[in-house]
C-alpha cells in the first residue's frame, strides 16, 4: 500500500519500489480496500527483495516490525523504520478483514502524505520493504 500511495501522491518527487521477505501475492482485501479509493492494483506484483539486490535507494522504509527484524542490510542513504499492522494477520468476517484493511489503508496514506508528499525529504529511489 505505501509503495502505491507513494506513487499515486507524490511520484513527482519518488519513485516507489516494493518489496517482501516472503513475497506472497497482493492481498485481497488490500487490492479490494485500494480500489475503494481509485488505486488500482491489479497490474502490481509481490516481489522479493532479492530482486533489488546490488541496487541502492536513497531510502530504505521498513513499514512492518517483523520486516525490521529479518531483512538483510539493504543499501540507503536513510532508512526509515514506522510499524502498521499486517493486514494478511487479520482475521474474522469479510467485512471486519475489510474494516481493518481500511484503517491500516488510511494510516498508511497519512503517514506517506505527511512525511514524504509534504516533508522536505530529498527527491530520489524509495524502496519500501515489507512482510508478504
Amino acid at each position: 500500500m505505501a509503495e502505491a500511495f507513494l506513487n499515486h501522491l507524490c511520484g513527482d518527487k519518488y519513485e516507489a519500489k516494493s518489496a517482501g521477505v516472503t513475497p506472497t501475492g497482493i492481498n485481497p482485501y488490500v487490492a479490494k480496500a485500494m480500489a475503494e479509493i481509485g488505486i488500482d492494483l491489479s497490474t502490481h506484483r509481490s516481489k522479493s527483495i532479492l530482486e533489488f539486490q546490488g541496487k541502492t535507494f536513497d531510502y530504505v522504509v521498513t513499514v512492518c516490525d517483523q520486516a525490521r527484524e529479518n531483512c538483510p542490510f539493504f543499501p540507503g542513504e536513510i532508512q526509515i523504520d514506522k510499524s502498521f499492522p499486517d493486514p494478511s494477520a487479520f482475521k474474522g468476517t469479510e467485512e471486519e478483514i475489510l474494516r481493518k484493511v481500511r484503517v491500516v489503508r488510511d494510516e498508511i496514506k497519512d503517514w506517506v502524505e505527511n512525511t514524504f508528499c509534504k516533508g522536505n525529504l530529498p527527491k530520489g529511489n524509495l524502496a519500501e520493504l515489507y512482510r508478504g
